[in-house]
């Protein structure tokens, strides 16, 4: 069984920056695809983001490319989300996602182990 653990969050103004780490244990993540998720009030989880676990693949959510970067260490057991420029819409509950397969999705269905998230709120 593998836990994941996000921090990181916080509140920040627009145009600011945050970086997000997610922590795994119970087990090594270095063979498993990661992803990160949001999700804002009254809206649906959403994919931002996901990283190969290589990290020689990452692909991006178009509402974010160019301004968040996931990565990741695997002797560390973790992955990282910078995100910089932020805007008000970018304020959601972040959680990190993991599945043990080789490749990278981006649906919410297809990742087997979650965290219980961190805020971000982005304040115009």
């Amino acid at each position: 069984q593998v836990q994941l653990v996000e921090s990181g969050g916080g509140l920040v103004q627009a145009g600011g920056s945050l970086r997000l780490s997610c922590t795994a244990s119970g087990r090594t993540v270095g063979t498993y695809n990661m992803g990160w998720f949001r999700q804002a009030p009254g809206k649906e989880r959403e994919f931002v983001t996901a990283i190969s676990w290589s990290g020689r693949r990452t692909i991006y959510a178009d509402s974010v490319e160019g301004r968040f970067t996931i990565s990741r260490d695997n002797a560390k057991n973790t992955i990282y989300l910078q995100m910089n420029s932020l805007k008000p819409e970018d304020t959601a509950v972040y959680y990190c996602a993991g599945r043990p397969f080789q490749n990278v999705a981006t649906n919410v269905k297809e990742y087997n182990y979650w965290g219980q998230g961190t805020q971000v709120t982005v304040s115009s």
